[in-house]
C-alpha cells in the first residue's frame, strides 16, 4: 500500500483548493447526519474553505498534509505544533469514505507528526461526542479521552466535543 500512497505537505493555493474540495466531500457525507446540513455548511465555509486553509497556514501555524492513493485524493490532515506546551494539536484528520479502514489515517498522522513535531511529547485533538466511529478510530491510533468541551464557534453553533490525547 505504501507504494500507492503519497502524503504531501501543502505548499500553495493549488493544494489548498484540493484540500478544500476533499473537505466539502468528507464533511457533507460524514457530518450532516451528526450536526445537520446548516452547521456543516457554516463549518466548511469558516474552517475548511481554501481561503480559511490559506489563512490558517499563513497566520496560525497550521501544517496541512493531503494524501493521494493511486493519484486520487483520499484524505487530509492538519497539525499545529505548540512547542511551548511540548504538544501538537491535531486539528484535522479526515479520510474520504471509500478509503477508510485502509491505514491512511495512521499513515497521515505519522507523517504529520514526524514532519512537524520535533520535541513534542503529546498530541491532542477534539472530536464530536456523537462521532462514535471516529472516537473508536482515534482510540486505535492510541488516543484516550481526557476531557469534555463545549466551544461556541459563532453563527449560533457550538462544538460539543471530547478532548483526546496521545503520548508521542
Amino acid at each position: 500500500m505504501k507504494e500507492r500512497l503519497k502524503i504531501t505537505e501543502s505548499d500553495g493555493p493549488g493544494d489548498e483548493s484540493l484540500i478544500a474540495g476533499l473537505a466539502e466531500e468528507i464533511w457533507t457525507e460524514h457530518y450532516t447526519p451528526l450536526i445537520g446540513a446548516e452547521q456543516v455548511k457554516y463549518m466548511i465555509d469558516r474552517f475548511q474553505s481554501a481561503e480559511a486553509i490559506a489563512t490558517q497556514i499563513r497566520e496560525n501555524g497550521y501544517h496541512y498534509f493531503y494524501t493521494l492513493l493511486d493519484g486520487i485524493p483520499a484524505g487530509y490532515c492538519a497539525v499545529v505544533p505548540k512547542p511551548e506546551e511540548w504538544s501538537v494539536f491535531l486539528s484535522k484528520l479526515y479520510v474520504a469514505a471509500p478509503y477508510r479502514k485502509m491505514g491512511i489515517a495512521r499513515a497521515m498522522l505519522e507523517a504529520a507528526l514526524k514532519a512537524s513535531c520535533a520535541g513534542c511529547g503529546l498530541a491532542w485533538l477534539t472530536v464530536n461526542k456523537h462521532n462514535a466511529g471516529s472516537i473508536e478510530a482515534y482510540k486505535k491510533l492510541g488516543f484516550r479521552i481526557t476531557d469534555e468541551m463545549v466551544t461556541d464557534i459563532g453563527g449560533g453553533f457550538v462544538m460539543d466535543d471530547y478532548k483526546m490525547e496521545m503520548d508521542i
